[in-house]
């Protein structure tokens, strides 16, 4: 059963345990381009608050406070990079550095350059948005397809006007607002007659929390393929551990004094868990109360749970 935590001891408590802090952003630190109350408040605390590790001179006890918490932002959203990640927290005035920031788009590209080991004279098929592309530059990933005009269209399509590409060798599916039948086609094209075509995607959200409310997320773009194709692809968003991994190999940190921190059962809250994190969940975007009290409980439990982030505040950040 799940701790729920209310009281400044709970806070403490939680705050004395854990050094590395992961977060989930969207519906956790922000809704659109609105702050949560209080995250903002509550990160600069965990920076502030370090570690106190006791030891004795001549039998007096005496109180090390070493630097702060590390934090780091794992985040499923696919339409931005690192990069615009780090102008976003810049505009809502939350202090982050690039390489505090992963996001799927950036776990995407480093699947397919350091596992997929996809040779140069291959390239992928996207459908996604800017911060994909910019992502899959960075690994020097050669793409087409996503905002190419030519994609972009409402025109009809028809394979008549079509010419195959054999050099594409995966289709890589993220969050696209301007998704269309002539990307879902080509897609489909390359991964039922280009042999060894990999069908992956950023993440499996079937929504995510807007400003004004729930949109469909990157999972409802893909769905149309699988239905077409009656296969799964290769997901390396929360929670598959390919983004742990990711992580893992840049961070170096104690699974048993991490903890993630998320507002959705069966992507942040599982990830943690996959991963031997602590896991707290909080009620401010996707997960209500009900979706776990009561007969009808996912079977998702996470070990706590706050109303919002913005709870933290209780503590103080000496």
């Amino acid at each position: 059963m799940a701790i729920h935590l209310s009281s400044t001891e709970d806070y403490e408590s939680l705050l004395d345990k854990y050094d590395t802090w992961m977060f989930d952003c969207d519906g956790v630190l922000w809704h659109g381009d609105r702050p949560i109350d209080g995250a903002v408040e509550v990160l600069d605390t965990l920076r502030k608050r370090g570690k106190h590790t006791w030891y004795t001179v001549s039998g007096r006890f005496y109180s090390l406070n070493s630097s702060g918490k590390r934090l780091l932002f794992v985040t499923n959203n696919a339409s931005k990079s690192r990069k615009s990640y780090k102008g976003k927290f810049d505009q809502l005035g939350v202090q982050a550095t690039v390489d505090e920031i992963y996001g799927s788009a950036y776990a995407a590209a480093v699947y397919i350059s350091s596992v997929m080991k996809l040779p140069k004279d291959k390239k992928v098929y996207v459908i996604g948005m800017s911060g994909l592309e910019e992502e899959l530059r960075e690994e020097d990933i050669s793409f087409t397809g996503g905002t190419d005009p030519a994609d972009n269209t409402l025109e009809p399509f028809t394979l008549a006007n079509f010419t195959l590409d054999p050099d594409v060798a995966a289709v890589l599916c993220g969050l696209d607002v301007k998704i269309n039948y002539t990307k879902l086609s080509k897609a489909f094209q390359y991964l039922t007659r280009n042999p060894g075509c990999q069908f992956l995607v950023t993440n499996d959200d079937s929504t995510y929390p807007s400003a004004d409310g729930l949109l469909p997320g990157a999972g409802s773009i893909s769905a149309p393929l699988r239905f077409a194709l009656e296969r799964d692809p290769i997901s390396i968003g929360k929670p598959a551990k390919t983004m742990l991994d990711c992580i893992q190999a840049k961070v170096n940190f104690d699974p048993a004094r991490t903890i993630m921190i998320g507002d959705r059962l069966n992507t942040d809250i599982l990830f943690g868990q996959a991963g031997g994190l602590a896991t707290l969940l909080v009620l401010t975007g996707i997960t209500s109360k009900e979706d776990i009290t009561g007969p009808h409980a996912s079977s998702i439990v996470p070990e706590y749970v706050t109303e919002s982030i913005g709870d933290l505040r209780a503590v103080g950040s000496s």
